[in-house]
């Protein structure tokens, strides 16, 4: 394969991982609009969810650049089997729906965010010294707020584990769902080899590794998996499916609306 055609694929492959796993992960945390907690968190939820969508735009606008086709055809017109995000962001928040008996798990939400914003910052710190530098130019933006994201899920992790033996039984069972999906998080899929090769970020297991240092801080001690398959090659459940159906219901019914 010629040089160029190869790190063009493996370019844009990255940026759709990136792109997909910010778009699905903000919509999971919209739908905890006036159901978090308290109010602070409320507000402060929403506006971390804004800023992952925020995130998702500026991944999609590179895309957009690079020929792959308009932003709201790429949020709201590719097929699941086209969707490279991680498993683990797509799963829902709970049982129920927003608007249907929402019976959502604050603690699973708390470990997914935290554990998926580690991660996140792992991946930016190792892209901010990758070969393409527009790339670089979006993570270096993306990185001021996302200290802030994980100040804030850390603050609840740390405050929840540590609390009543109810919380720290229901954060561990978290973390025990978490973790059987967390390794999708850190595949590249098919071409994930190439990536690191062509220097686009490091290699997986070298990112894995990074984020185990961190979290055995908290003395943690599973192991990734992915249960259900690997996003990254198209693998879905069908709750991304039901996620996508929401979330471009507008557009279908309008497309010459803007996202």
């Amino acid at each position: 394969m010629d040089e160029s055609i190869e790190y063009r694929e493996c370019l844009i492959e990255l940026i759709y991982q990136l792109a997909d796993d910010d778009f699905l992960l903000a919509y999971r945390g919209s739908e905890w609009l006036g159901l978090a907690p308290h109010i602070e968190e409320d507000v402060a939820f929403a506006s971390i969810s804004q800023d992952l969508m925020g995130h998702a735009a500026l991944y999609y606008g590179l895309l957009e650049e690079l020929g792959e086709g308009k932003i709201d055809h790429l949020t709201h017109n590719r097929s699941p089997e086209y969707f490279r995000n991680a498993i683990l962001v797509e799963l829902p928040n709970g049982t129920g729906t927003y608007l249907e008996n929402p019976s959502y798990d604050w603690a699973f939400t708390v470990v997914r965010n935290y554990f998926y914003t580690l991660a996140k910052k792992v991946r930016l710190d190792s892209i901010k010294k990758s070969s393409y530098e527009p790339l670089q130019h979006i993570v270096q933006k993306i990185s001021i707020e996302m200290s802030y994201h994980m100040m804030h899920w850390e603050v609840w992790f740390k405050q929840l584990i540590s609390s009543t033996a109810e919380a720290k039984s229901r954060m561990e069972e978290a973390m025990s769902i978490v973790f059987e999906e967390l390794g999708g998080v850190f595949s590249y899929g098919r071409i994930g080899d190439r990536m690191a090769r062509l220097s686009l970020i490091e290699s997986e297991e070298v990112l894995k590794e990074r984020w185990m240092v961190y979290l055995n801080k908290e003395k943690i001690q599973y192991s990734m998996k992915m249960k259900q398959g690997d996003g990254r090659n198209g693998i879905h459940t069908p709750h991304l499916a039901e996620a996508l159906a929401t979330l471009s219901e507008v557009y279908q019914s309008v497309p010459t609306a803007e996202w």
